[in-house]
């Protein structure tokens, strides 16, 4: 299959996928659930381009694997979060700022599509890759394994210290969110160099840059760190002091902070 049809393909089920969540925030005034789509889009994107790939078995069995677990991964341990508490912070305060506007939030929704076809780009290069299992191949399944490990754990310690009515209002300072204030971001934007090194000798290796690069102009500026700290600093007392002893991205050991 051509790879401009596999992507319109692609884009076509994420736009539909999109309106149906949509109507979900609709009924029930809940934005979260745009997160665990996107997520389970872009695992499915790896699943669907892996399946019709030109490259060899191996490359786009491993894609396919990594891909879809990951992706399954972050949308159950999200959909947890979504099903089961309030409306996100953030999503209030878009809901209050677009004065509940569905138009707003349907092109919001649709514009998520877009991006899982965005993210998907260094799936489409790892599915192209002649080359069967190398060096790079067991480099690119070692930096998967530790990034989302370390996705996995960061994200489990910040449940468990959510899940205590006591610490309302304060921040995690607990295993490595002692030294970065985004340690989940963190090993999400290293999840996507493991597609640079499993497409290398691709002819279109050049695409799986596509992914570390443009997450970490999201993390960084855009829909990441932005609004999540925007929010902490409105919920929480401490989170000032927090942003002054604690490395932003890449953990670091924390500095001493005047209260």
């Amino acid at each position: 299959m051509n790879v401009w049809i596999q992507l319109l393909v692609l884009w076509l089920l994420a736009a539909v996928t999109m309106c149906l969540g949509w109507q979900w925030q609709r009924q029930r005034s809940n934005a979260g659930i745009v997160d665990v789509l996107w997520a389970a889009g872009v695992g499915g994107g790896a699943v669907l381009l892996a399946a019709f790939g030109s490259g060899a078995t191996a490359p786009r069995v491993i894609l396919a694997m990594l891909g879809g677990l990951w992706g399954t991964r972050l949308a159950v341990h999200l959909w947890r979060r979504v099903h089961g508490e309030p409306e996100d912070g953030r999503y209030r305060h878009l809901r209050a700022h677009w004065s509940g506007s569905q138009l707003r939030f349907f092109l919001f929704f649709q514009f998520q599509a877009v991006l899982i076809v965005l993210f998907s780009l260094p799936f489409l290069a790892v599915a192209s890759n002649p080359r069967g299992p190398d060096a790079w191949t067991l480099s690119g399944l070692a930096i998967w394994l530790l990034s989302v490990l370390g996705e996995a754990i960061a994200d489990h310690q910040l449940a468990c210290f959510r899940a205590d009515p006591a610490h309302r209002g304060h921040t995690c300072r607990d295993g490595l969110w002692r030294y970065s204030r985004h340690p989940n971001y963190f090993f999400e934007w290293i999840h996507w160099f493991a597609y640079v090194c499993l497409a290398i000798g691709s002819p279109i290796a050049r695409l799986a840059w596509a992914g570390p690069l443009v997450m970490y102009v999201f993390l960084r500026w855009i829909s990441g760190i932005p609004y999540t700290e925007t929010q902490a600093l409105r919920s929480r007392g401490d989170y000032r002091a927090y942003q002054r002893s604690t490395s932003m991205l890449i953990p670091w050991f924390p500095q001493r902070s005047d209260p």
